[in-house]
């Protein structure tokens, strides 16, 4: 890859928790980081922030609530039509263990933000990831996975917040699988991590749940796969953190990555 001052990067969700770390982190190493939320004020506001922060000027701000795919097409269309490559590509953006609830599309939530958002912004960047080759692409999942049910992909039948948090995270990673494949020979690298249990983050408080550890060991996580010449020829793998790892092993079925697969492309109205 090239040296990191010359890389641009986005980071999604990155206006607080770790995904600001990561971007507060690659910013301190010069990286071209544009930042995204789904308010713009904030967006604005983190930008400066991290402008002030770092000393690092090239920080750009991105705006598009991920519950609407609409939007989130509406985001990679115009960043192609600005950037002509991208290096790095983390899909850090997430919902956690809120009640049932659905997506401006009609989505269940979970299912909706956690893996169709990115599933369809990162097929829509893949041209200015393509012309950056070679180019990464991180999705951030979880060590808390739960084997999908496609007879009931929104969760609508037997609803519990966590379990639809494990399937979506899960469903990210099958993507991940996936994707690395159809780009071995693209020099883009495509992997997902765990960063971290329980981290104090607000998603993790939101759930009254006692945070176990630090937001900083997350971002360094995915700082790690984001730039780590280690992984340079490393793709389609899941990492607890920054360990290589195995996944639910529904994520190993290829039937079963089919189908998610087929249904994304169907929900996202893409053609492969």
């Amino acid at each position: 890859m090239k040296d990191i001052k010359d890389q641009t990067i986005i980071i999604t969700g990155s206006t607080d928790g770790i995904g600001k770390l990561t971007a507060q982190k690659l910013a301190e190493q010069n990286a071209h980081v544009l930042v995204h939320g789904r308010n713009k004020d904030k967006v604005n506001k983190v930008v400066e922030e991290l402008k002030s922060e770092t000393g690092n000027k090239n920080i750009d701000g991105l705006t598009a609530d991920f519950s609407s795919l609409k939007e989130v097409k509406k985001l990679a269309e115009e960043i192609l039509s600005k950037y002509k490559s991208i290096d790095v590509l983390i899909n850090n953006a997430g919902v956690g263990f809120d009640e049932f609830s659905k997506s401006k599309d009609g989505y269940e939530l979970r299912f909706a933000v956690n893996h169709l958002a990115p599933f369809l912004f990162t097929r829509t960047l893949l041209p200015a990831l393509k012309n950056a080759a070679s180019s990464r692409i991180v999705n951030v999942s979880s060590a808390g996975q739960y084997p999908i049910d496609f007879d009931d992909i929104m969760s609508e039948k037997n609803f519990d917040g966590v379990t639809a948090y494990r399937k979506s995270k899960l469903a990210l990673i099958m993507f991940t699988i996936d994707l690395a494949e159809q780009l071995k020979n693209e020099n883009i690298t495509v992997n997902s991590l765990h960063p971290g249990t329980y981290l104090d983050t607000n998603m993790v408080r939101n759930a009254s749940i006692i945070p176990w550890g630090k937001p900083e060991t997350g971002a360094d996580a995915e700082v790690y796969l984001a730039t780590s010449p280690k992984l340079n020829n490393i793709t389609g793998k899941y990492f607890n953190v920054k360990t290589e790892a195995r996944a639910d092993s529904q994520a190993y079925d290829k039937s079963a990555r089919k189908r998610l697969w087929d249904l994304s492309l169907e929900l996202t109205k893409l053609d492969w």
